[in-house]
This record gives C-alpha cells, structure tokens and sequence, in this order.
C-alpha cells in the first residue's frame, strides 16, 4: 500500500478561494481538477444540452408522437438501481408530457431467468404482460447490445427506441432500432460519455418537452406550469451515484440539484421511504446515502428476488404502499448481505489457498464454486479486488438456454479496462464466451457450456495471461491518493458537515486526509471493527477503521475520512480509517 498525497495546483486553489469558495475547500476542488468557480454552478442552466446528444432529438420527436397519436409505450427495464430508476424517471417523464398512464407499462428480465438486455424472451414477454399490445418498446439502460432482441421486436410490429449508456459491441453495427439514443454511440460529440443509463433517459424527456415546446403544446400555459421535469432529479442522482459512473462536471450538477431536492423534501415517495427504512435523514441527504444506503436496498431486489419491487416502491405516490416496500426492500437487503457474507467467506478461503500455493497474488483472478448466487457475485468480486488489489472475476452456475453456464461478474483496478480485456480473451479463445459486455472498471460475462473446472481454468489462464501483458509492479501495488494531512482548525464538525454537502464520488472521490499518529488505545468492536483512541497533532481523538480486525503498530500513518458520529444524542469528530501505512 502506497499512500500519496494529491498536488494542489497553489493559483488555481488561491483563485478559488478569492471567489467565496472555503479555503479548504479550495484546496480539495483544485486537487481534483477543478479549475474554474463556474465548474461549482449547478444551476440547471449549466447542464449540457440534450441536442449535444447523438439521437435524443429523434427519439424526443418519437416519443412526442406517441404521446399526441396516444400510442402505447413499454419500457423494458434492467435489474440494478440504474435501471431502475430509469425505469421510473421514463414512466414519471411520459406522464408530465401528457402521456396517459394507462397506456404506458414496463418489464424487467429477471436476472436468472431471462439474462441482461433486450432479448427475444423480453420481447415476448412484453407482449404478454402488457394489458394491450404495445407500439413502442423504449430499453432503459440497456439495448445498445440486443441485435436479437431489437430485430425480433421488429420482426413482430413494435417500434423501438434504444436508450443506454453502455460501450456498443467491438466490431459489430449497431442494432437496427427505429431510435438510439447513447453518447458512446460512434459520432455523438455529448461530452459527458460517462453518464448513467437514468441520465440518458432523462435527456430523451428534456428533447421530448423541447420537440412539444417547438410543435406549439405550452404556447397557453406560463412557462411554470409548463412540464417541471426537474422533479425527476431525485430519481437521476440515485441512479447516477449508484451506478458508479465517473462523476465528471455534468454528473456532479444532475446529482447535486438532486440532493438539493432531497434535502429540501421535494423527493418521491418512495425515496423517503427508503431514507426511513435505512434509518437516513433526507435532510442531511449526501452521495453516501445514495451510494451506501438506498442504491444497495433497490439492487438487492435485482440480485435476489425482483426488481418489480424495487421500480414499484420508485413509482407509487401512495405513501403507505412505498413505506411497505421499503420495508420489504430493506428486508431483502438483510438477507443480501448474509448471502454475500458467506460467500465472502468462502472466497477469501479460496484465496489463501491460493496464495499459499503461489506464493502471491496473480496478476488477475477468477473463482468459482459451487454454493455462489448469481445475484451476489458482483459485489464479491468488488471485495477480493479491493483486499488484492487485482482485477478479478466471480462465476456462479446459472441455467442456460440448453444447459447450465457459468455467469460471472467482474471489477478491476486503474489501468486495467476489463471489458477489452474480455473482448480479447474471446479472440484468443473463440468459443469461450457466449456473450460478455461492460465498462473499464466492471464487466460480465457467460462462459460456453462444459465442465466448469475446465471452462474456468481455460478463462482463468487467458485473463491472466492479458492481466500480464498488460499491467506491470507499479500498476499492481495498490496506490492510495490522499489530501495530506488536515489543518488542526478544520477539526470540527463544521468542517465535517461542509464536506459532507458536497457531491463526491467515482473519479472525484471523497477527502481522504492522512497523517502519522500514535495509537494510544485500540480494541474490537461488534466482533469485525477496530475502534481507536489515537494522538494526532498532540491532541487525543477517536477513531474507527470499520471491517478491520488486525491490530496497528503504536505508530502508523493513517488515511482517514472526517466524519461525525452521533451516539445517544452526542455528536462526536472522529476519524474514519480507510488505509495504513507504516
């Protein structure tokens, strides 16, 4: 573990701070590539155009011709948060354009059953759930991939429109849809290539209203009872955050006026409930919330029962039916993380064994066994990534369309982009993989049918093998940036609550401070947390590294999070540990 301190560009932080911007602050924002004051104005008005977006105005016209025509719409959903929300900031959208509800309806694959996408099962399934066939199928994070799938809901009649945000297949054209609609199709100049699948669809809804506003729809009403599609903005920062998208300039504004709404208690039913039942004040909403707190709660409906629930509790207005929901979200969430635990277990058991063997890490890892849940393996390759710092992957068996196959899902390290990576361990072992797709840091994929030791051994030798070529020591030790160590006159809880009001997250990640202590006292808390009684600066301070069991030198160089912990009414500074160094 390498700590190393952000630089600070010193003119860009004074400039800053001669704009109003807190000097710590000012520090922070110009380590992590902030140049400008106006980069902080997240008025609406400073988010990027939606005709910047190859296909949004095309599929605006063609949603505003469904809606005059009263045409009906299914959305075809995916089974995570992004999806989800998507989902519902699409329903909720069409609605406040004057669609009729009861001519719009959405499916979701089940994760098991009909795998990602907009596959040909999907399509029929549409036209079997919906209460009357409908026109147009509208895929919501998802789609940029389905030749199949859009040519078979052709080949029956339907209309389709392609929103998504993912990487189009290497080498192949793109799907025959009627629309598409994703800025990292070839030739769309939209700058932000790095939003989430809700954002696009909520791009295709601001087109929407700018096609009705140009066909004359608002010309009798005052421009404030004209569509508020802002009121979406709950829904787009959950999505965004929990998506794990690169945080860039125009992310940073959807989540913040999001949060501004939350905070202010303009949110969905349904994300108040969820706040409620993750025992969160909106209030005091933060990113952390969306990351840690209500994206997990909805994606574990994708990972272990149906996300209908989780689209449901998104789209009711009815209180008390989103308050049960959340509730049975919540619920379902409990039994995740106890699936993912044992799981853990067996994993990190796997590991030893295997480094006991090797004598350490390999450049890339795959595991397998047996009793893994196809819903969890993601969040279980995330783990073993972060505790070896190595791209690695998770299979479960997953019954196939003639057999069983091995589903996997993987995370990787900087430097490492998997899903080039997977797309050369197919062209080095054709075959292998049935299907695969993803982005640089998280990609899946379905191994052919066959014996699973053999099938793994062939995947686990080809990705080690890329894994070699491409990444060197450097690249795989672990290098953890920080701010440096925190003035003394920012240890506060005023400084803790500033920093906590500020959009954070992938590729603009959080203050992480780091300075040397003397650890004075340290004893096991809740069986699995070190709680620390630590001297900083000369002064006595508390602190917590949560998930670590091992005990610390009496000196060490801690990476830590500013954080306030409130106990019985108490609130309390403290320091939250993430790494250490000697």
């Amino acid at each position: 573990m390498i700590l190393q301190t952000r630089d600070v560009p010193p003119r860009v932080a004074f400039a800053l701070e001669q704009c109003g911007v807190h000097p710590l602050l000012a520090r922070l924002l110009a380590a992590r590539g902030v140049r400008d004051a106006a980069e902080l104005d997240d008025s609406p008005a400073q988010l990027l155009r939606p005709e910047a977006m190859k296909g949004a105005a095309a599929a605006g016209a063609l949603l505003a011709d469904a809606i005059e025509r009263r045409q009906r719409i299914c959305v075809v959903a995916d089974y995570d948060c992004d999806g989800a929300t998507a989902c519902a900031v699409a329903l909720r959208g069409l609605v406040l354009l004057g669609a009729d509800r009861s001519l719009l309806g959405y499916v979701v694959p089940d994760r098991v059953v009909h795998g990602y996408g907009l596959t040909p099962a999907i399509v029929d399934l549409a036209l079997e759930k919906s209460p009357a066939r409908p026109d147009i199928l509208v895929t919501v994070d998802n789609g940029i991939a389905s030749h199949a799938g859009v040519a078979h809901a052709r080949a029956r009649g339907l209309v389709v429109l392609v929103t998504d945000h993912h990487l189009p297949a290497a080498g192949l054209p793109l799907p025959e849809a009627d629309v598409i609609a994703n800025p990292n199709q070839p030739g769309c100049e939209f700058a932000s290539k790095a939003i989430a699948g809700v954002g696009v669809m909520f791009y295709v809804l601001l087109a929407a209203r700018a096609e009705q506003r140009a066909r004359g729809h608002f010309d009798a009403l005052p421009r404030e009872q004209q569509p508020r599609l802002e009121s979406l903005l709950d829904l787009v920062a959950l999505g965004t955050v929990a998506d794990v998208v690169k945080l860039d300039a125009n992310n940073r504004r959807l989540v913040a006026l999001g949060l501004k709404r939350v905070r202010a208690g303009r949110l969905q039913p349904g994300l108040a409930a969820l706040f409620s039942a993750a025992g969160r004040v909106p209030a005091r909403a933060s990113t952390f919330d969306f990351g840690f707190a209500l994206g997990p709660r909805i994606n574990a409906a994708g990972r272990l029962a149906d996300m209908t629930l989780g689209i449901e509790c998104l789209l009711t207005d009815d209180i008390g039916r989103a308050g049960e929901l959340a509730r049975q979200l919540d619920a379902i969430n409990r039994e995740r993380r106890e699936v993912e635990g044992g799981m853990r277990e067996r994993a990190e058991r796997t590991v030893e064994q295997l480094l006991a063997n090797l004598g350490e890490a390999p450049p890339a890892l795959a595991l397998f066994d047996e009793s893994f849940h196809e819903g969890v393996v993601g969040i279980v390759a995330g783990r073993v990534k972060d505790r070896l710092h190595r791209p690695t992957f998770v299979f479960a068996r997953s019954a196939g369309g003639s057999g069983p196959v091995l589903k996997g899902s993987g995370r990787s390290i900087a430097g490492f982009h998997l899903r080039d990576a997977l797309d050369l361990v197919a062209k080095r072992e054709p075959g292998l993989l049935q299907r695969f797709g993803g982005h640089a840091m998280a990609a899946g994929c379905t191994l052919a049918e066959g014996s699973a030791e053999e099938t793994l051994a062939r995947f686990d030798a080809a990705l080690r093998q890329v894994a070699s070529e491409w990444l060197d020591r450097a690249t795989l030790t672990r290098t953890l940036r920080t701010d440096g160590p925190l003035p003394l006159e920012y240890f506060n809880p005023d400084t803790a609550a500033l920093l906590a009001g500020q959009v954070w997250g992938q590729g603009f990640e959080a203050p992480l401070f780091c300075d040397e202590v003397q650890v004075l006292q340290q004893r096991l808390v809740g069986e699995k947390h070190l709680k620390l009684k630590l001297r900083h600066a000369g002064t006595e301070r508390e602190g917590i590294w949560f998930g670590r069991c091992e005990p610390l030198p009496e000196r060490v160089r801690l990476a830590w999070r500013l954080d306030v912990d409130e106990w019985n009414g108490q609130r309390r500074v403290q320091m939250v540990v993430e790494a250490a160094a000697g």
